[in-house]
């Protein structure tokens, strides 16, 4: 399968992921949005993954280039495209499904657990995930669930952590960290990191290697059954 990602920021990258689809067999290309880099044509690719970001969604005077980029993912969605996006990629597509961006209640940073929705443990794809787990999160925006999809999760701090519209997936948690990944976000957007409910510290966000282990597995897991699915 050729999977092509798009990324906003040079520290934000596949992380895991890059390892899941070279261990399968996929072909992998990007397109660096921050350096200006062109969108490619939709026939060149089967999966189309988008990155998170610092940046907001209706920031469009700031990153020139969202307003192009929101074209392509809904060229790709309605084009029968697996579209996953993370975290700000999640809501870049809830954005062009009709949904609405806005700022959570609480900064959610750090590591708390995510629980399937009824709809999310009878979902062929997500019921491949325990009913809870713990997920790295970092974000205050959220996204509304788009007309027509289904919540496929939730938190504490954030009721709509992932929907699911066809062959279009949005999560707002993040599975594909590792503690290198970790690093880079919090060398880049330490600034971030204040007080509130639903925060840690960076020593709680490096956390121990078993839990970057176990996040790994569930990112597989969950990829796997995108590709199973979704991938014909």
């Amino acid at each position: 399968m050729r999977i092509h990602y798009l990324q906003h920021v040079p520290f934000e990258d596949l992380a895991n992921m890059e390892s899941w689809a070279s261990s399968r067999g996929h072909a992998l290309s990007k397109t660096r949005l921050f350096s200006g880099e062109r969108l490619p044509p939709p026939s060149s690719f089967d999966w189309l993954i988008i990155m998170g970001g610092p940046m907001n969604i209706y920031e469009e005077e700031r990153y020139a280039w969202l307003a192009e980029e929101k074209e392509f993912i809904k060229k790709a969605v309605y084009g029968g495209k697996i579209v996953l996006g993370i975290c700000l990629g999640a809501q870049l597509i809830s954005d062009v499904l009709g949904g609405l961006v806005t700022k959570n209640r609480y900064k959610e940073i750090g590591w708390f657990p995510v629980r399937l929705t009824e709809e999310g443990q009878a979902s062929p794809i997500f019921s491949g995930l325990p009913d809870r787990f713990p997920a790295l999160h970092w974000h205050g925006d959220t996204f509304s669930i788009p007309p027509g999809a289904s919540r496929m999760a939730e938190s504490d701090a954030c009721p709509n952590q992932a929907f699911i519209l066809g062959k279009a997936i949005g999560l707002q948690f993040h599975l594909e960290g590792n503690p290198e990944s970790m690093k880079r976000l919090i060398d880049h957007c330490a600034e971030e990191l204040t007080s509130g409910p639903y925060m840690q510290m960076p020593e709680d966000l490096a956390a121990a290697q078993e839990s970057y282990d176990g996040l790994r597995v569930l990112m597989e897991s969950l990829l796997d059954r995108i590709e199973r699915e979704l991938g014909h």
